[in-house]
């Protein structure tokens, strides 16, 4: 009965029958989606910029390159690109990441795919965010590849929370996503825990822009009840970092 009564998409009710995961080319489950922008394209590279995010450049051999002399040198790579994963059958639409320290083996990145939604003549944008904590060859490709941390919904919050400061969302709101889970898999066999929400910004226009203040929408009081449960028993009980 629990996760029927968790469910809620009060603010944005078509949101109910869009995927809840990315799946890997070869059609593993892969990351959970859990972070949504509502806005143009051009409106999504603005943001992005403002909040001190880079495009991710697409894969190629000369970019797989690169994030090895990166990792390997110590030097920055601030465009490395992502892997890729598929919703709606495509691959990513958009992809940002910001740099932590000095190479490309640890990074927070974003995946964004367009969905079907407009919801206000505006387009919807679901996407996935994670934390790459090391470098890696892909166990069924050979090609370079990271293994991300294992708390989403703070990388979820990072994301949210860049944009709400550079003044770029009108709003925040979150829908059910995938759902609470303390032992959730991707593709790769990577671990990660999450309260099992969906975080929605809507982005400021271009006269908005820069000075937007994000007003938060409440969720259900029992969603409320279940993030202030989660996050007072998700410490205690989550399971360490590793396979």
């Amino acid at each position: 009965m629990l996760p029927r009564f968790w469910r809620h998409y009060e603010h944005l009710p078509p949101m109910a029958e869009l995927p809840k995961y990315a799946r890997t080319p070869s059609g593993l489950q892969g990351d959970a989606l859990n972070v949504a922008l509502v806005g143009e394209e051009g409106e999504v590279n603005r943001a992005f910029a403002a909040a001190g995010w880079s495009p991710a450049a697409a894969l190629s051999l000369r970019a797989d390159a690169g994030i090895a002399a990166s990792v390997l040198l110590g030097h920055p790579d601030p465009t490395a690109p992502v892997s890729t994963l598929l919703v709606w059958n495509r691959k990513q639409d958009l992809a940002f990441e910001k740099e932590i320290g000095r190479s490309a083996k640890r990074r927070n990145h974003v995946r964004f795919w367009r969905s079907p939604l407009s919801p206000g003549g505006r387009a919807l944008w679901v996407g996935a965010a994670t934390q790459d904590v090391r470098v890696e060859l892909a166990r069924d490709t050979g090609q370079v590849t990271h293994r991300i941390g294992p708390d989403i919904d703070a990388e979820r919050a990072l994301v949210i929370g860049d944009l709400a400061r550079a003044g770029q969302l009108t709003r925040v709101f979150s829908v059910t996503g995938i759902g609470p889970t303390l032992d959730g898999r991707n593709g790769g066999g990577d671990r990660y825990w999450t309260d099992g929400e969906l975080e929605v910004g809507t982005l400021a226009t271009a006269a908005e822009t820069g000075r937007a203040t994000a007003e938060p929408l409440a969720s259900p009081v029992p969603v409320q009840v279940k993030d202030t449960l989660w996050g007072w028993l998700g410490a205690a009980v989550q399971p360490a970092e590793g396979p």
